[in-house]
């Protein structure tokens, strides 16, 4: 149960992470490690079943299980890493419960863009990138609000307001961030090896997700510890 109960960090550690994020990325490193030990009918039926497909909007599941699969160990790798960069501050702030609530509400929302932007498309989504976007569009309100790294609002500790989405280093990183995107889109540089096009909506999707569902989630952290 300690997973649940402390997510302070230590006065010393090798990566300031909580636990919740280092869970996280262990489950996505071990659901790929998995799939890629079957054989390959087997693998195929893992992605048919549980990746998301526009085509099947119906299957509720598929919003959240296609976040722990990947095409590949470079994938799944890349958003371990970058779920390591951004995901300690949003964890720290918010807590274990709520920031995981945040995280597949992120990928959620990544998955509806998705699913607007290809409707009927047969082609799976997997990779979370898009629940990993919407922890870039926090962090970054986080990190420009003065909260010092690990610096926890557990406990009633106060923290500084976030940053507002109209402040200048906000506005920039979310303008790059977007053009980046739009440029993957339409181009096609987000080609992956085997030739499949990048989910690009739905990383803009969990982007603003995030961005903007921040400011909710931290007024719950407030309330509850007003409570």
């Amino acid at each position: 149960m300690a997973f649940f109960q402390n997510d302070e960090p230590p006065k010393e550690r090798f990566l300031n992470a909580p636990a919740s994020v280092l869970w996280l990325i262990a489950a996505i490193l071990a659901a790929h490690a998995g799939r890629a030990y079957l054989a390959g009918p087997q693998s195929d039926i893992i992605i048919w079943d549980y990746a998301f497909i526009p085509a099947r909007p119906a299957e509720a599941l598929t919003y959240v299980s296609y976040l722990f699969l990947h095409g590949g160990f470079p994938h799944a790798l890349i958003n371990s890493l970058w779920l390591l960069a951004f995901g300690p501050p949003v964890a720290w702030r918010l807590g274990t419960a709520r920031f995981l609530m945040f995280y597949f509400f992120c990928g959620v929302v990544a998955a509806f863009a998705h699913l607007v932007s290809d409707w009927g498309s047969v082609v799976p989504v997997v990779g979370a990138s898009g629940a990993v976007s919407g922890l870039r569009g926090a962090a970054i309100r986080i990190l420009y609000s003065g909260q010092r790294s690990g610096q926890s609002g557990h406990f009633g500790a106060e923290l500084p307001p976030l940053a507002s989405i109209f402040a200048r280093p906000v506005l920039f990183f979310a303008s790059v961030w977007l053009g980046v995107n739009v440029v993957v889109g339409i181009t096609g540089l987000g080609l992956t090896e085997e030739g499949q096009l990048i989910a690009w909506v739905a990383h803009m999707g969990g982007f603003f997700a995030g961005l903007l569902g921040i400011g909710l989630f931290d007024r719950m952290r407030r309330r509850s510890r007003l409570v």
